[in-house]
């Protein structure tokens, strides 16, 4: 979801200067730039098989471990910045590293929030096991839910990490 969302806001700013650039080669080059950058996010997105590795080879490129995505990235940045004064370029270079910086943070936190091992999720679970009346750190329960393919609760239980230590060790 994160990558059609990546891509309907791409798309929005890339429209308003397309139209803009009907009569400029200049503007059409750097248009096309930005579609050179923007087209294998939309290709991986638009046919891997498997959304969660498309999201993590998404994610990667983004993150600059690509090396043509960053040519072309750091191409688009220079034509962009080629009227800038070059006194404050390297100001607004920076800015551009400090809010690349701040996006991944985030990015980072809300899939921690997002991952099934998360300490969040294990909390829901055990509440969700609990208010079912069942115990998450009891086997025997588990297995009985496993046993009655009640497949809500198995995966409950998986969630809550509540099987991993053996009972001994309790």
């Amino acid at each position: 979801m994160r990558a059609m969302r990546l891509l309907f806001c791409v798309l929005g700013l890339v429209a308003a200067p397309a139209r803009a650039a009907v009569d400029d080669p200049e503007d059409w080059a750097l248009f096309a730039r930005v579609l050179a950058l923007v087209q294998p996010i939309v290709h991986l997105a638009a046919h891997s098989p498997d959304p969660q590795a498309a999201q993590k080879a998404i994610d990667g490129m983004l993150a600059g471990g690509n090396a043509e995505a960053n040519r072309l990235a750091s191409s688009l940045v220079n034509e962009m910045l080629a009227d800038v004064p070059p006194e404050h370029r390297s100001v607004l270079r920076s800015m551009g590293r400090d809010l690349l910086a701040i996006a991944r943070r985030n990015q980072a936190r809300a899939a921690s929030r997002q991952e099934p091992g998360s300490t969040d999720r294990a909390i829901q679970a055990r509440k969700e096991l609990h208010a079912m009346g069942l115990r998450y750190w009891d086997e025997q329960q588990f297995l009985d839910a496993v046993r009655r393919g009640d497949t809500i609760a198995v995966e409950l239980y998986l969630a809550a990490g509540g099987l991993r230590n053996p009972p001994a060790a309790r």
